[in-house]
């Protein structure tokens, strides 16, 4: 399910850029438009993770993490130039969860948000991933279907679930390097389409290779509609 994010961020060019690149990697944003109301415009967009930065209009980044740290546990990011350590303290006390220094690199963002909201959110909850005929079971590292059942190492089991949870969507390439860069290995592009052909010829055995199309330059595509007999 796609989670929300909310940016709280008052250099519109930053803000769009952010928003454009997190909607291209599957998740939903919506920048802050009323810099006096923070907290009320978070409540009802209902967000599932804050981007803040620091210096804003009226009132500065740790006033607003300290008010929504009153009413929320909602994960939060500082995003910010003022990279000295006493503000990087000052946001951890106030109740963050992170804090990037800009200029920050969009594929170290995103390999951090998963990280967080994977913490915060994936406990207690289901780690079954149905799509058609086959599901994915993160927790066991298997899918499984009506031709059988594959195990899966934990790797495999990362880009499949991205898949699956995009499914019907395209999937970026950088997306599924930041997923496999949770486990603090070095992915580079060759190093992802090795990992994709392993898993395509392990899946094959249940027919779901044929479903995981490659969209040329841009990622790949799982697209289930029924299961073919």
């Amino acid at each position: 399910m796609t989670k929300r994010i909310f940016i709280v961020e008052d250099d519109a060019s930053i803000a769009q850029s952010l928003e454009t690149h997190l909607t291209q990697w599957g998740f939903t944003c919506q920048i802050v438009q009323d810099f006096q109301n923070v907290e009320q415009e978070m409540l009802i967009f209902e967000a599932e993770l804050v981007l803040l930065d620091i210096y804003l209009p009226f009132f500065n980044g740790f006033y607003w993490c300290q008010t929504i740290r009153k009413s929320s546990e909602v994960p939060i990011i500082f995003l910010s130039s003022a990279d000295e350590n006493m503000n990087m303290v000052m946001a951890m006390n106030m109740g963050a969860d992170d804090f990037i220094a800009k200029p920050f690199d969009f594929s170290v963002l995103i390999a951090k948000i998963q990280a967080l909201l994977r913490r915060s959110y994936q406990f207690g909850q289901s780690n079954l991933e149905t799509v058609g005929d086959y599901q994915l079971d993160a927790h066991e590292n298997q899918i499984r279907s009506s031709e059988g059942t594959v195990d899966l190492t934990p790797n495999e089991t990362k880009l499949l679930l991205l898949l699956f949870q995009g499914a019907g969507q395209i999937v970026s390439r950088e997306a599924l390097m930041a997923k496999l860069w949770e486990s603090d290995e070095f992915v580079d592009g060759n190093t992802l389409s090795v990992n994709m052909t392993r898993l395509r010829k392990k899946l094959s055995v249940i027919g779901l290779d044929k479903v995981i199309q490659t969209v040329k330059g841009r990622g790949y595509l799982l697209e289930v509609t029924q299961n073919e007999d």
